[in-house]
């Protein structure tokens, strides 16, 4: 019934509305100034360098049927959030734009970008915009506006984070492999040290956020799923508890994990905005279904931009060990206030103590102390070192393994 009230406030105020727009106000908008709504023309305009230039201005957005979108919106059966408040939309892409969005020529997949509110304002600053959406009610609306224009946008039945599921055989969409979708856009691999050649942007489902988030550190470290074609960039509203958790700090016990370390080691990580939850529009329930945080604020989403380091990878850390790297930071940070030394003792025999000495780490250091360069300078440490060899991991790197595939 709450789903049902929803649904019918919005179209009712949608009724009395003359505006082309939806509007879903933030509460942190205020009765501010009125957007100064950006057009869309039907035709794209010259290219410059090789990028689109920003399409006209001067008409509002024109979303049409605005009743039967919000109706799409809100009947949506799966749990998810849309951007609908174009003040919102805005704001998201003028952070991206700060960000070399469009000088630096990178293609962006937007993820279910449902109604296309932020759609038309990425298209708007001349970006190169892929449209991945897994429901079909909105795909019509997305294919419309890509005929109306030079390519610059391009729409995939496709679900950004069911790339590469578990098995082989065929793949029913939005299911999709990631080589099929790179080079049906044809997107080549490049060099892990080459500029970004793609930028995600979209919403984490809370549902699964945290499960997303170690898929895409397996594959970073891996080279594997989207990141064998290069340092993918994710520009991506997460809870504002799982971003304190992945920026947390040596010395937080709480909330220091090895999701933590791996993400900082791996990434660079920079929180772009922050916007209460109330400002996206809700669908698959009746009402804003916040988590539920007791020692971590969770009052917004977090746009954060997450972009791999060109450094990441050394002549002792590659790829092909990075499996093994993965374990040990999260065996280590399974019991946070135990011993380091205890750790790598049990590793190899009395081997610890000259280990930290040769890195001048104290030999009394907690796990949950150490940062996340120090587990990485540990690690090569033990990759160089004769006293310390992989088959300790043997086990532990099957059973890992195995549970990772449980999960997924």
């Amino acid at each position: 019934m709450s789903a049902l009230r929803g649904s019918r406030a919005l179209l009712c105020a949608l009724r009395g509305s003359r505006c082309r727009v939806l509007l879903w106000l933030s509460p942190s908008t205020g009765p501010g100034p009125r957007l100064q709504a950006r057009s869309l023309s039907t035709v794209v305009g010259a290219r410059r360098g090789g990028l689109y230039e920003p399409l006209s201005r001067g008409e509002p957005l024109d979303f049409g049927g605005e009743e039967e979108m919000a109706e799409k919106m809100l009947s949506c059966r799966y749990f998810r959030r849309f951007i609908v408040n174009p003040l919102l939309a805005r704001t998201v892409t003028d952070c991206l734009e700060r960000g070399g969005l469009v000088n630096d020529g990178a293609l962006v997949f937007e993820c279910n970008p449902g109604p296309g509110v932020l759609t038309r304002t990425l298209l708007d600053v001349g970006a190169r915009v892929v449209a991945l959406e897994s429901d079909k009610a909105f795909l019509p609306g997305l294919q419309s506006l890509s005929k109306s224009l030079n390519g610059q946008l391009e729409v995939v039945h496709c679900d950004f984070f069911k790339l590469d599921p578990l098995g082989y055989g065929p793949m029913k969409p939005p299911a999709m492999y990631s080589a099929k979708l790179f080079e049906k856009l044809g997107i080549s691999e490049v060099p892990w040290t080459a500029d970004v050649p793609v930028k995600v942007v979209g919403i984490f489902s809370q549902k699964n956020e945290r499960n997303m988030l170690w898929k895409l550190i397996y594959s970073l470290y891996e080279q594997i799923s989207i990141y064998r074609y290069g340092r993918i960039e994710l520009n991506m509203f997460i809870s504002e508890k799982e971003y304190k958790k992945l920026i947390a700090k040596p010395g937080d016990m709480r909330n220091y994990k090895a999701l933590s370390v791996l993400g900082q080691i791996a990434c660079d990580i920079q929180l772009l905005h922050m916007e209460p939850w109330s400002s996206f529009l809700t669908s698959g329930c009746g009402r804003l279904s916040i988590p539920r945080s007791v020692y971590v604020p969770n009052d917004h989403l977090c746009l954060v931009r997450i972009t791999p380091r060109r450094n990441l990878f050394t002549a002792h850390l590659s790829k092909l060990n990075s499996a093994t790297f993965v374990l040990m930071v999260k065996v280590c940070l399974a019991k946070r206030k135990a011993k380091l030394i205890d750790r790598l003792n049990s590793w190899s025999t009395d081997s610890g103590q000259s280990l930290l000495q040769q890195l001048e780490i104290p030999e009394d250091i907690l796990t949950g102390n150490l940062y996340p360069e120090e587990y990485k300078c540990v690690f090569e440490a033990m990759e160089h070192s004769i006293e310390f060899n992989q088959s300790w991991f043997f086990n532990e790197v099957l059973e890992s393994t195995r549970s990772t595939c449980s999960l997924n």
